[in-house]
This record gives structure tokens, C-alpha cells and sequence, in this order.
């Protein structure tokens, strides 16, 4: 039943949107301090500035969320259109492995784009690191380990959380490479790696002002 199918993977997308759309730094900062964490800090909602101004309770819990809503993001398109059940058998056969993937990665792509452009927030948001890094795992845990083990290197290495996240978008790649992943999943850390960076533009400015905080150390 292709009408079928169709409605269901278009559910799928508009889940893993706002899936990511939660803004989570926004609410844990309201919940916790009464306050609007776009007011404070550096403006932004992600798990950086919470931990910056809510402290680091509030910005692990916050990191941990943000994971976990890319996680889940593609999670339920994979279930969607590889699973049995009842969504998995409407799909079932409806769909190749490579469609497969791809769903998959537009499910990602999407769950990316909500944490950045939320509609909750005016379209608004984070920097999307957190997502994509929780999508990566999803998608396939080896790369999301490894690029999670290079976000780690760079940040204790600089201190600083921005090189950390850019250092790791731009390694899902080589991972993803290196891996043999489908073609689909290379485009998704290709595009996602470059969006990641341009979304930390602001930052790359004043690392090379040499102004950019320090999240650990002086």
C-alpha cells in the first residue's frame, strides 16, 4: 500500500523533527533557575551554556537528553522500516536496504536540524553537536564512539568544548569512510559535519581572536 507507506515514513520524519525540537536547555534552565538560558551566557540552549550557567548537573543532564533525542530519532524510522510489528510489516519488502538507509538518514538529518531550528523557540536552538553525535550512535555505534573519542582528545587537549565538537564533525567522516558505512550514511556526516561547523561559526571567530572561554581550566 504505497499510501500507506508514505504516510508512515512522513509520521517517521515529523517525529525525529521534533524529537530534536525539545528544547532541553530551555526547560532544564526554567525548571531549575526560573530563567531564559537564551538571556544568559553565550545565548545558546545546548548543554555547553547550561553547564555554564546551571552548572554541571543541569549541563550533563541537558547533554544526556539531547543524545538520547538523536538516539531515538533514528531509532524509530529503523523500526519503522526494518522491524517486524505492525509499522514494520506495512514496510516490510516496500523498501530496499539502501532506501532503508536513507530513510534513516533524513530521519537524522531532521532530529539535527530540530535541535538547531526549533519550533518551540521560535526556530532557534543549539548547535546541534549533542543530536548529531547521539544520531552517529544510532546509526552506527563504532563511528559514534570513535568520533565521541576525538570529541574528548580535542577538548582535553584545548579545554574547550567548541573544539571538541568541531574536531569531532569533522572526523565523522574519515570514521564513516574508514568503516565502509553505506554511501547514505557518508552524505549525513559529510552534511552534518559542515553544518555542525558553520552552526559554531561565532566560536571559530573568537578561537582565532583568541577570546573564545575556556569550559575546563584557565
Amino acid at each position: 500500500m504505497p499510501g500507506l507507506t508514505i504516510a508512515l515514513l512522513l509520521l517517521a520524519l515529523l517525529m525525529a523533527y521534533l524529537l530534536g525540537s525539545i528544547p532541553t536547555g530551555f526547560l532544564l534552565a526554567k525548571a531549575l533557575g526560573g530563567i531564559d538560558i537564551r538571556e544568559h551566557g553565550s545565548g545558546n540552549t545546548g548543554a555547553t551554556n547550561v553547564f555554564r550557567v546551571m552548572g554541571k548537573g543541569a549541563g550533563i543532564t541537558a547533554l544526556a537528553i539531547d543524545l538520547l533525542k538523536g538516539i531515538m530519532a533514528v531509532w524509530l524510522m529503523r523500526w519503522l522500516v526494518t522491524d517486524s510489528g505492525l509499522a514494520g510489516s506495512a514496510l516490510r519488502g516496500t523498501l530496499s536496504d539502501q532506501a532503508a538507509a536513507w530513510a534513516c538518514v533524513l530521519a537524522a538529518a531532521l532530529a539535527v536540524l530540530g535541535h538547531s531550528k526549533s519550533v518551540w523557540l521560535g526556530f532557534t536552538g543549539g548547535k546541534s553537536a549533542a543530536t548529531g553525535l547521539g544520531v552517529l550512535l544510532a546509526l552506527t555505534w563504532p563511528v559514534g564512539l570513535s568520533v565521541a573519542s576525538v570529541f574528548g582528545v580535542a577538548l582535553g587537549i584545548s579545554r574547550t568544548v567548541s573544539v571538541g565538537s568541531i574536531a569531532a564533525a569533522m572526523s565523522a567522516v574519515v570514521f564513516m569512510w574508514l568503516t565502509r558505512q553505506p554511501v547514505a550514511y557518508i552524505w549525513l556526516a559529510i552534511a552534518g559535519g559542515l553544518y555542525v561547523v558553520l552552526r559554531h561559526r561565532s566560536n571559530i571567530i573568537r578561537l582565532l581572536e583568541g577570546t573564545e572561554p575556556k569550559t575546563f581550566g584557565s
